[in-house]
């Protein structure tokens, strides 16, 4: 998915601020379900970040146009990993493995094969 950087998107310097890298990740895991015209909620339940590892690797700047990847890299019982990265110019500038659970009134649902099998397919579909 590309995203182009916007003045809103940095700080004082022209910088994108930091933060906006996860929303750029959040944006683009979101894509996903909009480009396969489904959504992330699934019988009341819906996905939610339960851990995040970001690593900072190089600035985006004002007027830049990131392309931001998403890849599934493991399905667990209640939990999905996702390796996402943001890259300007075909360089990796922020990385993040990101780990999601599905939730369905404040507690953590199992994924059963279906849904295992839907994650597979959204995620090998993707453009």
């Amino acid at each position: 998915m590309q995203i182009r950087i916007y003045y809103e998107d940095t700080d004082l310097g022209g910088i994108v601020y930091h933060s906006n890298y996860l929303k750029y990740c959040e944006r683009a895991r979101s894509e996903v379900f909009f480009q396969n015209n489904t959504t992330p909620i699934i019988d009341g339940a819906h996905f939610v970040v339960r851990k995040m590892d970001c690593d900072f690797l190089s600035s985006a700047r004002f007027g830049d146009i990131i392309e931001v990847s998403s890849n599934i890299k493991e399905i667990k019982k209640a939990s999905f990993i996702l390796e996402q990265e943001i890259l300007k110019d075909d360089k990796i500038v922020f990385k993040a493995i990101v780990t999601l659970v599905l939730v369905k009134d404040g507690k953590v649902q199992r994924l059963n094969q279906s849904i295992k099998k839907s994650l597979i397919l959204l995620w090998d579909s993707r453009c």
